[in-house]
């Protein structure tokens, strides 16, 4: 299990919001990040999910496994 085989959805933020772009993943409560470009947002976000993971085995959390492999 990798960053990679989590689903990840990019969104454009509004002006309102900042402008860029949020990138979440479903699997992972509160796990997100945001980038100036979908590209950007997606290479942060996939720092994060480690950082998630991390984390949560250092708490002796259980970890989601992704819903889909993505092969």
């Amino acid at each position: 299990m990798s960053a990679q085989d989590y689903e990840i959805r990019i969104r454009p933020l509004s002006n309102e919001e900042g402008g860029g772009y949020l990138a979440t993943v479903p699997e992972l409560p509160g796990c997100k990040s945001d980038g100036e470009t979908p590209q950007e947002a997606l290479e942060n976000v996939l720092d994060a999910i480690s950082c998630w993971i991390e984390a949560a085995r250092e708490m002796g959390r259980t970890i989601p496994p992704p819903r889909r492999l993505v092969a």
